[in-house]
Formats: C-alpha cells, structure tokens, sequence
C-alpha cells in the first residue's frame, strides 16, 4: 500500500516544475503520459466538444505536442515505399479486417510529386495554422509498413525550438517562427535508415542534448548532439543487427540520470552526458516498441512482440542487473506496440485485442482486466482521474482511474488514431492520420 502511495507522490513531484499548458514530448511532460492539467474532457463527439479541427498538410502517425500557445505535429505528403508482410497485429492472432484496422496508405489520397515532410504550428486555442515548414525528402526512400510512413518519429520541443526527426534520416531544428536553425541527415552521415518496418524513434531533449536512437540492421548506435548547433557530442556503436523501434527515455536514478533504451538484445542503461553503458538487461525480443516509465525509484515496461513480457527494474544497477535489481517480472500479457502509462501507483495497458488492464506498479499484480472492444496502437494516457484509450476507429474509452474497471465514457471522431493523443490547458489534443482535433472547450 505504502509503496503505491510513494509510486504516484513520485509521479507527481515528476511533473511538477512543468507547466499544465506543456506537452513537449510524446509521452507528456514527466515522460510517464500523465497529463499535469487538472481537469480535461470526459465526453465528446464529432458535433459537441471539439473546440477545433484542422486538416493537416500530410499525413503520419507521430503525435501532437504541445508549448504554450502552439501545437506542433509533423507529416508526411506524398508516398513512399511499402513494406508488405505480415501486419503486426497478426502476430498475436488477431485479424485487422475483422478488428476495424486499416492502413496509412488509403489515407495518403493527395497527389504529389516526390515526397516532403511536414512541420506545421497551429494556435492553441483556434486551432489557425501560425505557419508551416517543409523539407523534401533526400535519396532513397526506406520501405515502411502500412502501419505508418516516414512521419512516425513526434517531434520535440523545448519552447525556444522545434525538433522533427523523419524515417530518412533528416533532423531539422526549427526556431518560433518556423525557420531552420540547423539541419542534419544521419542517413548520409553515417549509414541508410534500414530497420525491417521501418524508423519509428522519436527523439529526446535532455539538458543541451537532443538524444537519437538509430538501431538498424546496416548500424545501430546511440546519439547525442548539440541541440544550439547539431554538432555530436558523443556517439555510442553497438553490433550491427541490434534493433529498436522504442524511443529513448531519461529515468532519475539514485546514482543519477539514466538513458534507457529498449532494444532487440535486452533493456540498456546509458549515461546521458556521456553515453557510458551504465547496466543492461539481456533478453532477446526481436521488434521492441513500447518505452519505459519511471517514477524515479524504478523503471517500468513491456518488451513487446510474442510472449510481450512486462516488468520492474530498480534503477542504479551496475552491469548485468538480471540478478540483482529485476523487481518483478510477469512473463506475457503486455501489448506489441503500445506502452504503458503509470499513473498513481497503477500500470495501464491496452493492446490489438481489445483488452485493458490494471497492474499494481509494487507487485506486478494484475488487478483487473476487461475488455472493452477496439484496436490500440495509440499508447494510453492518464490525468484527472481518467485514463484514455484511443482506438484505431477513432473511438476513445475513457475510464475511472482506480483499482476496479469503470468505463466512464465512450467518445468517437472521424479518421483513422494510430498516434497517441497530448493532453494541455484542460484539452485533449487527438491526431488522425491527416487531421488534428482539439477536444474540450
């Protein structure tokens, strides 16, 4: 009981110094998905509580972020190469057809030449489009899944610049009005973006560095660069073949700020300023999605794909950790794609099947699982007592926070959800393949 209390005063005091108006990274401003506002929407549809709708200038699956008076996402126009093969989903047995899925490609419906990636900035709270950058796409396109395009990777931002990061390999920094700052293209500077389904990492600001999760098969490594000037600070290579599609988190350990990445050979530990290998779990997993939270005692995750076992790792650990600080692990149950949010003590997940479940972050134990119907690819979020579930047929289950099931509501718009929706300033803000909602009022 005590260690649950501890778990969501950690989450808390996590999210504090940051503003209710900020979502500046995909999984919201203390990196958990736990939104800082203190009210936000329970009900909506496409005629009541939307505050505002805009068409975007692309189309991708990367989520909304949010800074004060400026919602960013980024997008991808015209088509590229697909990658055909088995949907995700099947791997666990489920049909998308009979699920209600369906692919980015049909939504990619705007004649173009040639492909360019998107960053557009609208207002808050009208939703105007304040302005608009484009970047043409450079050499030869990656194969991607049908899942998604070369617009996955959510941008970040640190109120004084922008940051999209595209499945090419170009990085560009915008500044308030739109214009570049700097620019880079890891594909020409290092190796092609050649990873089986296709560039799904987002990056991550930590202090001067902007943080970049490049696991491919041509080369994987780790890097950091100046975020003023895009100059490399440090670079970490790891053996060809060892892949992710994760995202990179910062956890406050005890010892420190720990970089933790998902990866196809374990869970890894990183010095943030440094890129020193702190600790590692090994674990084969062959396609590792999900990101981990932290309530800065522990660290919490899935693996993803196939048996997607989840689990807690104490942080601080020093080199193979598998012995010595793996606080509990529950061997399958987790989804493929989608990650955790940990709010006020309790693990929520929800995967392809329909299903949701609440796990006591202390123990691992499952305290309630139902199901109630949908596909999510979208990772969940929580605040104001509600956590959101987003499905892929645009259908968000909100329900009561706590450790009984309550489905509070069910609220459905128009489009196709696969990005994870931001939550600021008492509103939700939820991304279609080719459109952005803003719901509350």
């Amino acid at each position: 009981m005590m260690r649950g209390v501890l778990i969501g005063l950690l989450t808390a005091l996590a999210a504090a110094p940051l503003a209710a108006n900020d979502w500046p990274h995909w999984r919201g401003p203390s990196g958990t998905g736990v939104a800082a506002s203190s009210a936000l929407p329970s009900t909506w549809s496409a005629k009541a509580n939307v505050a505002w709708q805009a068409p975007l200038e692309g189309a991708g699956v990367s989520s909304p972020i949010v800074w004060g008076d400026r919602v960013y996402v980024t997008s991808q126009a015209g088509d590229g190469r697909r990658q055909s093969g088995r949907h995700p989903t099947l791997a666990q047995g489920v049909d998308p057809a009979a699920a209600g899925e369906s692919t980015l490609a049909a939504t990619l419906r705007k004649p173009r030449t040639g492909v360019v990636f998107v960053v557009e900035a609208f207002d808050r709270a009208t939703g105007t489009r304040v302005w608009s950058h484009e970047t043409a796409a450079e050499g030869e396109l990656p194969p991607v899944h049908d899942k998604h395009n070369l617009a996955t990777a959510s941008p970040v931002t640190d109120g004084e610049r922008v940051y999209a990061w595209f499945g090419t390999g170009q990085l560009v920094a915008l500044d308030a009005a739109g214009k570049p700052v700097w620019t880079r293209n890891l594909a020409t500077d290092y190796a092609p973006f050649d990873i089986n389904w296709g560039h799904g990492s987002s990056p991550l600001l930590h202090g001067d560095s902007i943080i970049l999760l490049c696991y491919h098969s041509q080369m994987s490594y780790l890097l950091a660069l100046d975020k003023r000037t895009g100059r490399v600070q440090w670079k970490v290579d790891r053996p060809a073949g060892v892949e992710s599609y994760s995202s990179p988190v910062v956890a406050r350990g005890p010892g420190g700020p720990e970089l933790i990445v998902n990866s196809s050979t374990g869970v890894e530990s990183f010095d943030p300023s440094s890129g020193k290998t702190l600790w590692h779990y090994p674990e084969v997993n062959r396609f590792p999605i999900p990101v981990a939270m932290t309530d800065g005692t522990h660290l919490y995750m899935s693996r993803g794909y196939r048996s997607s076992p989840y689990m807690a790792i104490r942080l601080g650990g020093r080199g193979d950790i598998t012995s010595s600080h793996v606080a509990w692990r529950v061997p399958t149950g987790a989804p493929y794609v989608s990650s955790l949010v940990l709010y006020e003590g309790l693990l929520y997940m929800g995967g392809e099947n329909g299903v949701v479940s609440a796990i006591d972050a202390g123990t691992g134990r499952r305290l309630w699982q139902e199901r109630i119907g949908g596909v999510f690819t979208a990772s969940p979020i929580a605040g104001d007592g509600k956590v959101y579930f987003v499905s892929e047929s645009g259908e968000t289950v909100v329900l009561k926070a706590g450790r009984t099931a309550q489905v509070l509501s069910r609220n459905t718009l128009p489009g196709h959800f696969v990005a994870s929706p931001a939550a600021a300033a008492g509103r939700l803000f939820l991304r279609a393949d080719d459109r952005l909602y803003a719901v509350g009022q």
